[in-house]
């Protein structure tokens, strides 16, 4: 017991250390208030300690409604959780010196932020705040007006919302606090009640629990196990130290056995110290409630033990009291941070939109910009392979894919069957040569027989080049199209013409190259020319292996079945012997196929880069702003595209009327915690 107390005074010490250089000696104030009350009913609970915090709370709560926590800015906040029938209610109630309502299953469907406010007048002031409208109400009604704005927030049912409900108390003798109450834990959902309702709870708690600035007001029964309270896992779970987490204990008088070394032992961790309290039971009065928990805990033979400073609801009151200043003590300077870094942002982002346009003059100002950009952006990432603009985006690294995609047409043209020589081999020819014979003398070698196999190779092949050609502009249409819908972003109605222009544009291109290619498939099969040397070189190297190859079919006495040919490979010669009259016409027929294949397919492929390089270099300077320019202004756009820029889109409308909203909200709070700020260097004066 003596060293449960004395970690606790320990505790306290170290607490009230981080408050003088914002409270000045208000915290040594309540040291002595802790000190010097008794548990009575005469004592109350606020002390002069009020004084110094409001004015902080004051603050915080104007910040709150500012809900500059919307901007990703957390506030110090005491957040109420507890496992259903713990006694949640109850202890705000003995707070709060007000009744809440009661019943059987979840009485908080809905987070209640709970202000306590003390004030002079003996006559209390209670309102709710919901929905944007203020209801002013008083003790009589408080339950039954809490129920209804339940109601008019989360409907009817016994579902929850996690749209808040305030409640300001301002009354003789309350504390001044602000916290917030959450549902009641429960694992099984009542009729009424959605099948997730425990996720729905857990979620809302987590979101309100996790912020470093929250402290945790864990409420426990003394009747269970406080190792397996579901609220106790869920504040271990973001408070794994306990370093904001304080565990108030209800029920006591029905569970007082082992209660001493519950609190003593701390096998949950609770870092910031427990108290043990008993409610108001029934139609007891605050007073009548306060008299018999007073005596309780000076008379009854277990609850007497546990040391006095951890007991009673002005103990309660006085902790929470000093763990919300220090906490807001410690976490303004923060915020005051956050709130300049963030307002920072939204100015700069602001600044960063296209300002409103109002003539027509700034609207072709602003569409001779978007182009230019345009053009810029398309001559780096198509032209010169800068992608600095698009570093994590790789379809966006054209030069590169364009590269990739290249190889891989001159790929699919090399590796086709009309493409391997071994396949068949001499077959075509001799069909060729069979049917190509004319009234003439012998040995003369047909002409038209290597032309009727040139195209009909080429004919096979043509899918190939005219399938890539599609594919390419495809390729190109897309990234087209996201840079211009990049650089008109902010203009909605520029986007509309802008993907137009790029759609048509696109078709027109993509017809254009169709049409060469198609035009270059027909030059390939009307004749048959080149000036490249490597044709001779190659057709003689082949040419060279002739007799050999007809020794082996014709005379070699072993009749092999198949026969490799340098530049050509192993290739099946047995249906051969069949053909040794036109065997020899046809070798040389194949040899000067096969040497003059590689410079066509060379063709499709070097003219098919050549053709692309071409055609993107007009695409960006040229053919692009003129599209662009008919579509907005010309008569098949519709005209007034122009003045149509003028017209700000939803979106960009939406984010400059939030972001406005926000820097008012910001600008708004970075005044309340100014003048708080040079309330506390009034203080340390």
């Amino acid at each position: 017991m003596a060293g449960g107390a004395k970690q606790h005074t320990a505790s306290k010490s170290r607490k009230n250390k981080s408050i003088p250089n914002v409270l000045g000696n208000a915290s040594q104030e309540l040291v002595e208030v802790q000190d010097v009350v008794p548990l009575s009913i005469e004592a109350p609970i606020v002390s002069s300690y009020n004084v110094r915090i409001r004015p902080l709370l004051d603050a915080v709560d104007k910040l709150r409604n500012l809900m500059v926590m919307d901007e990703g800015i957390q506030l110090p906040t005491i957040v109420v959780v507890g496992d259903q029938s713990s006694g949640k209610s109850s202890v705000l109630e003995s707070l709060a010196g007000i009744s809440l309502p009661r019943g059987q299953g979840i009485c908080t469907r809905v987070p209640l932020i709970m202000r306590l406010q003390h004030h002079a007048s003996v006559e209390p002031e209670l309102s709710l705040e919901y929905n944007g409208r203020v209801d002013r109400t008083d003790e009589d009604n408080i339950c039954e007006d809490i129920v209804k704005a339940t109601n008019d927030i989360a409907g009817g049912g016994k579902g929850i919302s996690n749209a808040p409900l305030t409640l300001l108390v301002k009354k003789n003798g309350v504390p001044d606090l602000t916290m917030v109450d959450l549902p009641g834990i429960t694992r099984v959902p009542v009729h009424g009640q959605p099948e997730n309702i425990y996720d729905q709870i857990r979620d809302m708690i987590m979101e309100y629990i996790k912020p470093e600035e929250s402290i945790i007001l864990n409420v426990l029964s003394a009747s269970v196990d406080f190792t397996t309270c579901e609220s106790i896992r869920m504040s271990q779970s973001v408070d794994k130290t306990g370093e904001r987490t304080l565990a108030v204990v209800t029920k006591v008088d029905k569970a007082p056995e082992g209660l001493l070394e519950k609190v003593t032992a701390d096998d949950v961790n609770i870092g910031l110290g427990y108290v043990c309290v008993r409610n108001r039971i029934g139609d007891e009065t605050y007073e009548e409630a306060s008299a018999i928990a007073h005596q309780l805990f000076e008379t009854h033979p277990l609850l007497s033990k546990i040391d006095k400073s951890i007991v009673g609801i002005p103990v309660l009151a006085q902790k929470l009291v000093q763990i919300q200043a220090t906490s807001i003590a410690r976490n303004l300077p923060e915020i005051v941070k956050k709130i300049n870094d963030r307002l920072s942002a939204c100015l700069s982002e602001l600044n960063k939109m296209p300002k409103n346009l109002s003539s027509v003059a700034e609207a072709m100002t602003a569409f001779m910009q978007i182009i230019g950009c345009a053009k810029e952006s398309l001559r780096k990432i198509f032209m010169r392979g800068e992608f600095d603009e698009y570093l994590d985006d790789k379809r966006m690294h054209c030069t590169a894919r364009l590269v990739e995609m290249l190889n891989q047409y001159s790929d699919d043209l090399y590796e086709c069957v009309e493409s391997d020589p071994k396949i068949n081999f001499l077959m075509a020819e001799i069909k060729v040569l069979e049917e190509a014979k004319g009234i003439a003398l012998p040995n003369f070698f047909p002409r038209n027989a290597f032309l009727i196999l040139l195209q009909s190779k080429v004919k096979e092949i043509s899918s190939i080049p005219i399938g890539f050609v599609d594919q390419v502009w495809s390729y190109i249409e897309d990234v087209v199209i996201s840079v211009l819908m990049k650089h008109s972003e902010n203009y909605y109605q520029l986007q509309l013409s802008a993907r137009r222009a790029g759609h048509s544009l696109m078709a027109k291109m993509k017809d254009r190259s169709i049409r060469w290619m198609m035009e270059i498939v027909e030059m390939e099969k009307l004749t048959d020319y080149t000036c490249v040397p490597e044709y001779v070189a190659e057709r003689n190297k082949l040419m060279a292996q002739q007799e050999a190859f007809m020794n082996g079919v014709l005379h070699d006495e072993n009749r092999p079945s198949t026969i490799a040919i340098e530049g050509i490979g192993e290739v099946e010669v047995e249906v051969l012997r069949h053909h040794p009259h036109v065997l020899a016409q046809a070798f040389d027929l194949k040899m000067r196929m096969t040497a003059y294949w590689k410079v066509v397919l060379r063709r499709f492929v070097d003219c098919m880069a050549l053709h692309l390089q071409l055609s993107v270099s007009n695409l960006v300077n040229k053919e692009m702003e003129v599209e662009f320019v008919n579509e907005l202004m010309g008569p098949c756009g519709g005209g007034g595209g122009i003045e149509r820029m003028l017209e700000e889109s939803p979106a960009v409308a939406v984010k400059r009327e939030k972001l406005n909203k926000s820097i008012k909200k910001l600008r708004d709070s970075k005044e309340v915690v100014a003048n708080i700020m040079d309330g506390i260097v009034t203080y340390g004066d």
